[in-house]
């Protein structure tokens, strides 16, 4: 993107195509080979407890800031209300930090003693992280999370989330280290195929004035068809995996309803949580549940990329005007169908493809950018031009040649694989074997991974490289409120008592009190900002003081 296609520093993003501020949370599910029966929170705790160590190696004292909680809304809801605390599902309730003392872990794991670095005065493991790169580690439903930092465009999206793969790896590593602990493999999945799911949710910042009932009708058929881009493929059908065979999705059996506030019980396809994280009457975060954890990096950066650009139709009142009929028996419908054939009905009688729904919101999306100057290849906004490119391929190689598409396309590249182990050793679609296979393809230890045994092969395209994804492990996004956020941890973590999407709050001696900066505003906090502040202190407190307008630190209260 040259400097004239650059959004002012602070200001907003060009209207029309696939840029917005946008981010990934990824459950990895968990397992200790050595020790089945261990407790899966207190494993995702060590996870955290040991990127703590590693971090602690690189970036002293960045890697014990813990997560604000304060501004933390879980119950709102979109439609108009707050969910009484008493009604909701105890999944529900993200607003209040996860217990678990060092005793237990000890007592889980047969030790009369266990002496971890990273814990904090009251002897409690590390559940929660902030780190240097803006992004959040932490445990979730029993699963450990890496949330990355808001970025602007998709494919900032999909290098900072593939940077979370590392970070998870590193975890791995350092654990591996500790003959005592049982090693902990984790894998970039959605289901254990016994019944459970976890999450790969998104997140999209929107504004607060488009009325909610217009985005459940402009985004509920996509996302019923989007998979059939952005699926990661799984071996079983139904949520225990009862009935063989293969789908496109590993989300899909898991929905239940078409709109909701729930994430982990009645999966709903849009789900309702309002929680901006940002300036309340000026923005809506839209927090999207129903997309598959991809290793694919160009399933990832479609998955991304179309969204934003049908979220920019949404809010030019612009989206294909089709409803599904039952939704959620259509998404299912979808996911089985690996030959792309099967019609669904619409509202309106007519019956059509996933891939005639994608070509629909294809044709709506290239006219708006079209129409607002953001898709041109040259003088556009640099992100949409690729989206629509890479949206247009990967359609017609579906429709024609999958082949082709399962060099992109992560369920097409697993089911080549699968299809190998199938016709090699006569293997029907129920043999416990296939089911390893599935397992070990989202494994995130490159030696191990049978993804990352494709990806070294050619057999899968990159959107970004190796060094660029490193470097984002530690480096935070420049054209976001993450770039402040990280750097105050990375520059000045020993004095950074909380952070949160929303806030950095600083303990600084010669201030009477803790000092909280807001930080609602997600394009502000750039490098372009603030990144001279940085460059002139090497200190908290003189950067605080010249943060806050402050000549020397006020007295204390």
């Amino acid at each position: 993107m040259t400097p004239a296609q650059q959004p002012a520093a602070g200001g907003a993003l060009p209207a029309g195509g696939a840029m917005r501020v946008m981010g990934a949370e990824t459950e990895y599910g968990i397992h200790a080979p050595t020790a089945p029966s261990a407790n899966a929170t207190m494993m995702s705790a060590r996870v955290v407890q040991a990127y703590a160590q590693v971090t602690r190696q690189r970036a002293a004292g960045g890697a014990e800031t813990r997560w604000d909680y304060t501004d933390e809304e879980p119950l709102h809801d979109a439609r108009g209300w707050t969910l009484e605390r008493g009604a909701a599902h105890p999944s529900q309730l993200t607003d209040q930090p996860p217990v678990l003392d060092a005793e237990a872990v000890a007592l889980a794991y047969g030790r009369e003693e266990l002496e971890l670095d990273g814990q904090d005065e009251s002897g409690t493991l590390l559940m929660n992280m902030v780190l240097g790169n803006g992004a959040r580690l932490y445990v979730d439903h029993a699963h450990p999370e890496y949330s990355s930092p808001e970025v602007t465009n998709p494919r900032d999206a999909v290098t900072w989330d593939a940077a979370g793969d590392l970070v998870a790896l590193a975890a791995v590593r350092r654990l591996a280290t500790d003959p005592e602990l049982p090693a902990v493999n984790l894998y970039k999945n959605n289901t254990d195929n016994k019944s459970v799911s976890y999450g790969s949710h998104e997140n999209y910042l929107m504004p607060r004035s488009v009325p909610f009932g217009d985005i459940v009708r402009g985004l509920t058929p996509f996302f019923v068809t989007r998979q059939i881009m952005c699926g990661a493929g799984r071996v079983g059908i139904g949520q225990d995996s009862s009935t063989a065979g293969y789908q496109i999705s590993q989300r899909a059996d898991f929905f239940e309803a078409e709109v909701g506030l729930e994430t982990t019980i009645r999966r709903p396809i849009i789900n309702t949580r309002d929680e901006p994280h940002a300036t309340a009457d000026k923005y809506r975060r839209l927090h999207v549940i129903i997309g598959d954890a991809n290793l694919s990096q160009v399933s990832n950066f479609l998955k991304f990329g179309t969204t934003a650009m049908v979220l920019s139709l949404i809010e030019a009142g612009l989206a294909p005007k089709v409803e599904v009929h039952e939704p959620v028996s259509a998404l299912q419908a979808v996911s089985h169908d690996t030959s792309l054939k099967a019609t669904l009905r619409l509202l309106d009688g007519r019956r059509v493809t996933a891939l005639d729904l994608q070509w629909m919101y294809h044709e709506a999306a290239s006219k708006l950018a079209q129409d607002t100057g953001v898709g041109d290849a040259i003088d556009g906004d640099g992100h949409t031009h690729q989206v629509l490119e890479r949206w247009a391929t990967t359609l017609t190689q579906l429709d024609s040649d999958t082949a082709a598409a399962a060099t992109s396309v992560e369920w097409l590249a697993k089911m080549s694989l699968l299809e190998g182990y199938r016709d090699r050793d006569g293997l029907a679609w129920d043999d416990a074997r296939l089911g390893l296979v599935d397992l070990q393809w989202a494994d995130i230890r490159p030696e191990k991974g049978l993804y990352y045994r494709f990806l070294a092969r050619n057999r899968v395209q990159r959107i970004v490289d190796d060094g660029d994804i490193a470097a984002a492990v530690t480096e935070p996004p420049s054209d976001t409120r993450a770039f402040f956020r990280g750097r105050c941890i990375s520059s000045f973590g020993k004095d950074v008592v909380g952070a949160s999407w929303d806030s950095v709050i600083f303990d600084v001696p010669g201030y009477g009190r803790l000092q909280r900066v807001p930080t609602r505003e997600p394009l502000r906090g750039t490098k372009a900002l603030t990144g001279p502040l940085f460059a002139r202190h090497r200190t908290a407190g003189p950067f605080l003081a010249e943060l806050l307008g402050h000549t020397t630190p006020p007295p204390a209260a």
